[in-house]
């Protein structure tokens, strides 16, 4: 069983910057890639950005390309999500995912099996 714990949300200014972490725990631990989501309400959770854990190769969707970065601890299998520029239609409540398994992409949240509680953003204008 591996357990996310994702801190880091808050209110933020339109233009201001957040950094998301992910903490994942659980006997022996292991992941192909771990995954940011977001849903905002009355939406459908979407892809953020995802990371693979071996490489840590990237990738983001379009909306929070250049903005948003994601990087990983390997020592203390932790990831992060560094939101800088944010934007009112960031506000969501952002959940971290990681993928036991090996897909061929991690843009899907079906490909991902442990999730996180959920955290907070909130960006004013």
């Amino acid at each position: 069983q591996v357990q996310l714990v994702e801190s880091g949300g808050g209110l933020v200014q339109a233009g201001g910057s957040l950094r998301l972490s992910c903490a994942a725990s659980g006997r022996s631990f292991s992941a192909y890639a771990m995954g940011w989501f977001r849903q905002a309400p009355g939406k459908e959770r979407e892809f953020v950005a995802r990371i693979i854990w071996s490489s840590g190769n990237t990738y983001y969707a379009d909306s929070v390309k250049g903005r948003f970065t994601m990087s990983r601890n390997n020592a203390k299998n932790t990831v992060y999500l560094q939101m800088n520029s944010l934007k009112p239609e960031d506000t969501a409540v952002y959940y971290c995912a990681t993928a036991t398994w090996w897909y061929s992409d991690y843009v899907r949240s079906a490909n991902y099996n442990y999730w996180g509680q959920g955290t907070q953003v909130t960006v004013s204008s």
